[in-house]
């Protein structure tokens, strides 16, 4: 029998690792925002209120299998890797739902779950099942599952008053803006996932399968990531409005658009410095200023629309940088006034 206290393989651990270690800097932001408020944690309550998570997990208990080392083992046992490579405390349950479509995702409040689809376990072979895993872990150890599932509320809530104009334009602007949150979460999880399985090219695969399907033999990694630079670069103005379009109502990033990111991440560096030993810490997480975090999620926005070449994105740049220097002017001007 296998040991049960550490992962197969030789796959480095990460104790007390910060979830700020993989995090997108807009993703991170906006949690710090959110954790430093005060009383966020009340409302959070609430809200969790309209949304039984006992309930939820009886449901899944009944109607799905719940992996243990008896059943679907191998996937239970990916999930007590996960746990111990990303030095989580407690092992979240998995459950396998009998579904054709291919799709994993972690949800509740105090006790964040993971379902993972059979359709997901038909396209996946081990070590991509592992970085979904992963991925689902991390949406966990960042707190991701409860906003999530605070998102899901909202939209949900937001169809049932869409009969109140004023009402339903206020929810969707919020709504809105979780949704630009969620699909930066989902890139902060990929990367997650690749730290829990530590195999790029699993990590890669499985991204390109959601897309393709489970033809592997069809498709080619290169190409797919070519692909992503025709998708950045293609057309004009009119196309780049199209792709804004698009994402409305989205929660998760295209397939592309998530291959290349976090074969960029990697490629800067940054995963393997983690797997050297050199990440933040879960400990010193209270000491994370939410003005350093803004900053550092405007100048990843700064970067991300530098290296762009949507011909749409470079206009919103030229505003942008516009509007930033008149106001840099503006201010210089009063600064002077009272010298």
């Amino acid at each position: 029998m296998r040991n049960m206290t550490t992962p197969d393989r030789n796959r480095v651990q990460l104790p007390g690792i910060s979830s700020r270690a993989y995090e997108h800097p807009a993703d991170r932001s906006a949690l710090v925002a959110m954790r430093s408020l005060s009383g966020f944690d009340a409302v959070l309550k609430r809200t969790s209120g309209l949304f039984s998570e006992r309930r939820l997990r009886l449901m899944f208990l009944a109607s799905a299998v719940r992996t243990t080392d008896t059943q679907f083992r191998s996937l239970h046992d990916m999930g007590r890797d996960s746990a111990y490579i990303l030095d989580l405390h407690r092992i979240p349950e998995i459950y396998v739902q009998q579904d054709p479509k291919a799709y994993a995702m972690a949800i509740g409040f105090d006790e964040p779950f993971i379902i993972v689809s059979t359709g997901l376990l038909d396209l996946m072979d081990d070590e991509e099942l592992r970085f979904v895993i992963g991925h689902e872990t991390s949406h966990i150890l960042s707190g991701h599952a409860v906003y999530g599932t605070m998102l899901a509320i909202l939209t949900r809530l937001a169809t049932r008053v869409a009969w109140i104009p004023l009402g339903y334009i206020g929810l969707r602007v919020i709504v809105a803006a979780l949704e630009e949150w969620q699909r930066k979460a989902e890139m902060s999880a990929d990367r997650g996932g690749l730290l829990a399985g530590q195999d790029p090219d699993a990590a890669l695969r499985a991204l390109m399968k959601l897309a393709g399907g489970s033809r592997l033999h069809e498709m080619n990694i290169e190409a797919f990531l070519d692909q992503a630079r025709e998708y950045d670069t293609a057309g004009d103005v009119r196309d780049g409005l199209l792709k804004v379009l698009n994402m409305l109502g989205t929660t998760h990033p295209f397939a592309v658009t998530r291959v290349a990111e976090l074969d960029r991440w990697r490629r800067s560096g940054e995963y393997e410095r983690i797997i050297a030993g050199t990440y933040p810490r879960r400990e010193d997480d209270a000491n994370a200023r939410l003005t350093e975090e803004i900053k550092a999620a405007a100048n990843s926005y700064r970067e991300s629309w530098a290296q762009s070449q949507d011909p749409f994105i470079g206009v919103l740049r030229d505003v942008a940088e516009g509007a930033v220097n008149a106001g840099e002017r503006i201010f210089n001007r009063f600064a002077r006034r009272e010298n």
